[in-house]
């Protein structure tokens, strides 16, 4: 890495740090309901809704509360896109979406997951964008901030029966949590740049006419071939370029802070209309990290001891940076084929330079790839570069990051609760290793909770390798490939890691947009999610109920440098292992035939 990155990586860090820890207090207090008059505020909706704050239920009912909650956003969201021909705010006339791609769609907003098989900007009417999409960055981003708030009261408690209202945590994480960010950030998009109206689309005349080729179709709709069986091309030019416009910072705000990523130009954070100047660019990177770093916080108030927190985030942050350098280092390498093109100056100045295939000249090798890593390491899938067209090694840095269950920040409250379940796995461990009882914050580690660790750090993996699978042993799922060989894998492979992992970025190599695919990933996507929180819930409600031990000279310490070695383990070899042969199979096999030559 050279020092500009190293500069960017210490300064992202840093002002990581100075703006988790106040917001820290601002969520505890939040979910709390400790906020004096604006909780005062949210009353009258609370009597509206019939919710009464102070009655708490049990996990069971926590949970079906929260399932049914979801399951309706899906409906809302398919019929939202469904009917939007016939709905306002439709400057575009933009016609229903397919029912299979409607279907894809829902699932992927309400699971925080935000897989796009379509371009947002020639698919969906403002409406859609706004009340269907942007809505669900809120709700799905508020569900993971319930479920890890349910979980920290889980270890709080002692000798209880319930671990909250979930339609008060759900109304304050959107309320008091998100809103007010999402508010504050969007104003300062605006001013920097990034476009926010109602407006149609504008058709402006460019400096210079176009000249392209298509093929010419016939009556089928298929392309049409000469006596030689080649198609038959039609010379085409235009002097003209339509612009797509819409409220698209409201919508950019919170696709970032809720680790969304969701964008509403095909490009995402490529597009200069989503992410127009260097700033935006720290900022949205920034935004990305701040919710879950600051949840990392709130853990540490919430259970009495704030080096338990500083523990967790000196953990995500140490595999972090690994892999944050790791990226860089890939992508400064560039790409040893153009060696081989002799003494060209133009091929050594790329070869030098690194690798600028798929990244804005704007942003540059650093930035692309650390926000790269960023957006993988939290649930996001926000890109501002093409992650199909990094380095092999560069490529492999975020499959991984997915692979480990987005556990390094992670997406807002997923990342610390799916966190949580491995330090469970690790006290566990240790105690394996010392012939005594495991023990976190006090509460027995026994069978019920082991259970549920397992079935939350394997259903993903499952998922991911039996869809991958799938997908490549089949017509359907081999049919939407591009590109052959290890690179294909790879493609398949990230697909349904970032499905599976409520990420939602791609290599984009992939032609997803299928009735095999939008099936499967939405499959993917709503037991990724649910098949994690369902199992989370329950440990919530199991240690909830359990007494508080006081700590011996026999317990382990996890505050410490020890326990945060140990967490580290336990991620990297409990979560990645199982996908080692794949990896073998995708990029490493890329990587070394990239360099064999």
């Amino acid at each position: 890495m050279n020092t500009a990155a190293w500069m960017q990586l210490a300064a992202f860090l840093a002002a990581l740090g100075v703006l988790a820890w106040p917001l820290a207090r601002w969520i505890d207090a939040a979910m709390a309901g400790r906020l004096g008059w604006l909780n005062r505020l949210e009353a009258p909706l609370f009597r509206l809704a019939g919710v009464r704050p102070q009655q708490e239920a049990g996990w069971k009912r926590y949970t079906l509360g929260l399932l049914l909650f979801n399951g309706l956003g899906v409906v809302a969201v398919y019929l939202l896109q469904r009917w939007q021909a016939a709905l306002p705010f439709n400057p575009q006339q933009m016609p229903a979406v397919a029912p299979d791609l409607a279907f894809n769609t829902a699932i992927s907003f309400v699971t925080n997951t935000n897989w796009q098989a379509y371009g947002g900007e020639a698919t969906l009417s403002y409406l859609t964008q706004m009340l269907a999409l942007t809505v669900q960055n809120f709700l799905s981003a508020a569900t993971g901030i319930a479920v890890v708030v349910a979980l920290v009261r889980g270890f709080a408690r002692h000798s209880a029966q319930a671990i909250g209202n979930v339609w008060a945590d759900l109304s304050r994480a959107t309320l008091w949590v998100l809103l007010p960010l999402s508010f504050v950030f969007a104003l300062v998009l605006v001013g920097q740049g990034v476009i926010q109206n109602f407006s149609p689309y504008n058709t402006v005349q460019t400096v210079e006419t176009v000249h392209w080729q298509e093929p010419r179709l016939g009556t089928d709709g298929q392309p049409l071939k000469d006596a030689q069986g080649q198609p038959v091309l039609d010379d085409k030019q235009d002097a003209h370029q339509t612009l797509a416009m819409g409220p698209v910072a409201s919508q950019l705000a919170i696709k970032m802070l809720g680790t969304n990523g969701g964008g509403f130009f095909n490009a995402n954070s490529a597009h200069p209309y989503e992410n127009p100047t260097p700033l935006s660019n720290f900022l949205q990177m920034l935004s990305i990290f701040l919710i879950p770093a600051a949840l990392c916080f709130v853990f540490g108030r919430m259970v009495g001891d704030a080096r338990q927190g500083w523990a967790l985030l000196g953990a995500m942050t140490a595999i972090f940076v690994v892999m944050a350098v790791l990226a860089t280092v890939a992508e400064q390498q560039g790409n040893p084929l153009l060696s081989a093109l002799g003494t060209d100056p133009a091929a050594s100045a790329l070869q030098s330079g690194g690798n600028m295939e798929g990244k804005e000249v704007r942003f540059g090798i650093n930035a692309s790839a650390l926000f790269a890593t960023i957006t993988t390491a939290a649930s996001c899938g926000a890109v501002n570069a093409m992650h199909d067209s990094f380095t092999p090694l560069g490529g492999a840095v975020p499959l991984v990051l997915m692979q480990l269950g987005e556990v390094v920040f992670g997406g807002v409250g997923s990342g610390l609760y799916g966190m949580l379940v491995f330090a469970i796995l690790a006290v566990f461990i240790a105690g394996l290793m010392i012939g005594r009882t495991p023990e976190y914050l006090g509460k027995k580690i026994e069978t019920f909770e082991m259970k549920m660790v397992a079935i939350a750090i394997l259903v993903t993996p499952l998922l991911v390798l039996g869809g991958t699978a799938l997908a490549v042993l089949t017509e359907a799922g081999s049919a939407g490939l591009a590109n052959p060989g290890a690179h294909g894998f790879s493609e398949v492979l990230y697909a349904f890691s970032s499905a599976a992992n409520n990420n939602g970025s791609a290599f984009a190599g992939l032609s997803a947009n299928s009735l095999f695919y939008n099936l499967s990933l939405a499959v993917a996507m709503a037991l990724g999610r649910f098949g994690v929180i369902v199992p989370v819930l329950a440990i919530a409600g199991s240690l909830a109920a359990k007494k508080r031990l006081a700590a011996t000279e026999g317990t382990l310490p996890t505050h410490g440098p020890l326990f945060i070695v140990l967490l580290i383990g336990a991620v990297l070899l409990v979560g990645l292992l199982n996908y080692v042969p794949a990896l073998a199979l995708g990029p490493v096999a890329e990587h070394l035939s990239l360099w064999a030559h």
